[in-house]
């Protein structure tokens, strides 16, 4: 098997995101406080839509554009924090009925940063994964989003991410969903 270039930026990409965890792992005692929303060895689950929109829809942006192009879906996520700012997140959706039951799943690395003890916490990802439907490629991705927290067992989160495919063009998605934290 031939690994392409842009496959290698990517494990690189990743290689040095994990470096970088692992100075934050260090950094940060893996303590846990249970009265507080986002702690140090949490597990938790996402339920959520998924809507995206292809290159040409990015660059040419317009309501009627994206009202005609979006592709709508579900999918299910399962993340875990190491600590509380550094957490490891997979997830998996589909857009498409009809073709394979999965279009695409992915594995990242993300950073959040819990405002206090408001809920709410901003966070950044990026990683890569396999598209399983219309081209069957590797992808790396970046992405950003926020989530909310009701207590510290529940809350919702929204985000977006650019998707650069190898051989193909680049495309975004936006998530909606629910987040349950064990």
């Amino acid at each position: 098997m031939q690994i392409s270039g842009k496959a290698m930026k990517y494990c690189l990409s990743g290689g040095l995101l994990a470096l970088m965890a692992g100075a934050a792992l260090a950094a940060e005692p893996m303590t846990s406080n249970s009265g507080e929303l986002y702690r140090a060895g949490e597990l938790d689950f996402d339920a959520f839509g998924s809507a995206s929109l292809g290159k040409y829809t990015l660059d040419h942006i317009s309501q009627a554009r994206v009202r005609h192009n979006v592709r709508l879906g579900a999918g299910l996520g399962l993340s875990y924090f190491l600590t509380r700012n550094i957490g490891i997140a997979a997830d998996a959706y589909s857009e498409n009925t009809t073709g394979t039951f999965v279009d695409s799943a992915s594995l990242n690395l993300t950073a959040r940063f819990p405002l206090g003890e408001s809920g709410f916490a901003p966070y950044i990802f990026g990683g890569g994964g396999h598209q399983f439907d219309l081209a069957k490629v590797w992808f790396g991705q970046v992405g950003a989003g926020m989530e909310y927290r009701f207590t510290p067992n529940v809350g919702v989160f929204v985000d977006a991410r650019w998707v650069e495919p190898e051989r193909t063009r680049y495309y975004g998605v936006g998530r909606l969903g629910m987040r349950f934290a064990f």
